[in-house]
């Protein structure tokens, strides 16, 4: 596992993910305890999409999240969403898929979204947080298209829940 910082959100960790493949098929790992040795995951979710399905921005003030997407193609966007921080607003983009095998480690108050880029996606998150569950009505929303964040996405209708309406 190689761990980077995006150099524009230092707080962003990327890990490229170990593989081993032969005739069979291919068997890689999305996270090892030694590069995680402060927190403890403690609840895994995955989310199925289809194209153009647009999901997020968002996060919470105490979780961490390793993202990665076993099938398919996203486009992320990680928004900085610390009221006092420098960064406050500015987004990084990157793409994850399951060529590049990434593993992207989001801190709390970051807010997360992304964009299915291929015909069906796996997308999963492994969270880390204290307490009970941050559940979707009390977690923060910032609308897709919100001009406050200025991400130019490479869909103008794409397909969205209620909530990210």
């Amino acid at each position: 596992m190689n761990i980077n910082s995006h150099k524009k959100l230092k707080e962003i960790k990327f890990f490229k993910i170990s593989t081993f493949k032969d005739f069979r098929g291919e068997i890689w790992t999305s996270w090892e305890k030694k590069y995680f040795k402060n927190l403890t995951f403690n609840l895994d979710k995955f989310t199925t999409s289809k194209k153009n399905v647009l999901r997020g921005f968002h996060g919470d003030k105490k979780s961490w999240k390793l993202i990665t997407c076993l099938k398919g193609e996203v486009l992320c966007v990680v928004v900085d969403y610390r009221f006092s921080s420098k960064n406050y607003l500015k987004h990084v983009a990157f793409k994850l898929n399951d060529k590049n095998k990434m593993s992207v480690l989001i801190p709390p108050m970051f807010l997360n979204s992304w964009l299915c880029l291929s015909s069906d996606a796996l997308y999963a998150y492994k969270w880390a947080f204290k307490g009970k569950y941050v559940d979707s009505n009390e977690q923060i929303s910032v609308k897709w298209n919100d001009p406050r964040v200025n991400f130019k996405w490479p869909i103008k209708k794409p397909i969205l829940s209620q909530r990210d309406k």
